[in-house]
């Protein structure tokens, strides 16, 4: 269970790499440097709020339904970003990674916690620490991975490197939480 649980952590990690995103996210959309940072804020109260608003609800359907929403929520919300840049319009990617992502996020976060305590119930500090390892590992990954994508898609233009990067992103995280999700279950 730990490595469906760290599949799912590394992947919503991600968004602690965000900044990566900032500079070109300025450049494209002709903003202040706080209308950007504000797109990782809004993910950030929205993981607790929607942790908080729907704890039990994870607790009633589950680990694997509940990472499966996550994976739809932040990949979805990847997508809409990739949009909201395409199209030039920020609220787009203020609603796509901030509060789309910031839901899938929530429940990303909470359901391999709670699952992998229940997998080592005599050693619930050692089931945390293995599932936040894989949220903060996340950005240890995902910022030079950003990086290089932004590069390789845009050359020395990281702004025309946004969409695809988006979208690959969306791509593997796909992947990956699908794997997470298909693979977690609760203990016998």
């Amino acid at each position: 269970m730990p490595p469906a649980a760290l599949a799912v952590h590394l992947s919503i990690g991600q968004v602690y790499a965000f900044s990566v995103f900032n500079i070109p996210l300025e450049e494209r959309f002709d903003a202040s440097a706080t209308s950007v940072s504000i797109i990782f804020s809004i993910s950030i109260v929205m993981l607790g709020l929607s942790a908080a608003v729907l704890g039990t609800w994870v607790e009633r359907n589950g680990p694997r339904k509940t990472m499966a929403v996550s994976a739809a929520l932040w990949v979805a919300g990847f997508l809409v970003s990739a949009l909201g840049v395409s199209v030039g319009q920020l609220w787009i990617v203020y609603l796509g990674y901030g509060v789309l992502g910031g839901i899938g996020l929530g429940l990303g976060y909470i359901s391999p916690v709670s699952t992998l305590i229940k997998w080592f119930p005599d050693r619930p500090g050692l089931a945390t620490g293995l599932a936040i390892m894989g949220f903060g590992g996340g950005a240890l990954i995902a910022s030079p991975l950003s990086n290089r994508l932004l590069g390789l898609y845009g050359g020395e233009d990281p702004v025309a490197g946004l969409v695809p990067t988006f979208l690959t992103l969306a791509v593997l995280y796909a992947v990956l939480m699908g794997l997470g999700s298909y693979v977690i279950r609760v203990p016998p």
